[in-house]
């Protein structure tokens, strides 16, 4: 059901279960993953991690990024009808929303599901953590210099939906010189790790690329 995004239905006689059974062990196998690995993966980067990325990403151009945020929909096809309303997206569809950080080599260290309301990329970042350790003034001592000026804050690359807060670096727009296409070439090249890490958990679990069939929040946060 993980990977290729079966029913309950088409695999109840390969599994000798009634269907209830099958989501039950589903659930459970899902919920036991996140217990397991959700301290060594799905964790904020520590000090080693933190100077891995920001090398990495200084050898491709970018001193001082430490990841690439975006959201990805998987469309709700049962949503509950008294649910419709704060489940819709832009496209007339019911989804929930996933908002994550990736790194270059696809490590999400953050990722936050299932608001309800969230029908797009900024009301999900309105009630996100992902910066509450900045607000707090816990965020990562990061230390670079561009173009002989010495800057203390980390980014993040963006598409152009987010606000235009010093934390984003996006691409630029219209684009006039030669300099503005190589630098928008660049950035849009680079944020696709964030892409690159949703198409990579679509194709290895066909289960979040199809329209979710269960009935509630948690079950689908779960997987």
């Amino acid at each position: 059901m993980l990977a290729y995004g079966s029913s309950a239905d088409q695999v109840d006689e390969i599994a000798r279960m009634g269907k209830s059974t099958i989501l039950e062990s589903l659930m459970r196998f899902c919920d036991a993953v996140e217990t397991l690995y959700t301290r060594e993966y799905l964790r904020r980067p520590t000090l080693r991690d933190l100077q891995l990325l920001l090398k990495k990403a200084e050898s491709r151009g970018f001193p001082g990024m430490i990841g690439s945020i975006d959201c990805m929909h998987w469309q709700w096809k049962n949503c509950p009808t008294a649910w419709q309303g704060d489940y819709g997206n832009l496209k007339r569809q019911k989804s929930i929303i996933l908002e994550a950080v990736a790194g270059f080599d696809t490590w999400v260290w953050h990722a936050f599901f299932g608001v309800a309301g969230s029908q797009n990329d900024l009301n999900l970042l309105g009630q996100s953590p992902v910066f509450n350790d900045v607000l707090r003034g816990e965020g990562p001592n990061i230390t670079y210099q561009i173009n002989n000026t010495v800057y203390h804050n980390g980014y993040y690359l963006a598409d152009n939906i987010y606000p235009r807060w010093t934390t984003f670096v996006k691409s630029i727009p219209h684009l006039r010189s030669h300099k503005e296409k190589l630098f928008a070439a660049y950035q849009e090249g680079y944020r696709k790790n964030v892409e690159r890490c949703f198409g990579i958990l679509q194709a290895r679990w066909a289960i979040i690329r199809g329209a979710t069939r269960l009935f509630d929040e948690e079950p689908n946060g779960e997987i």
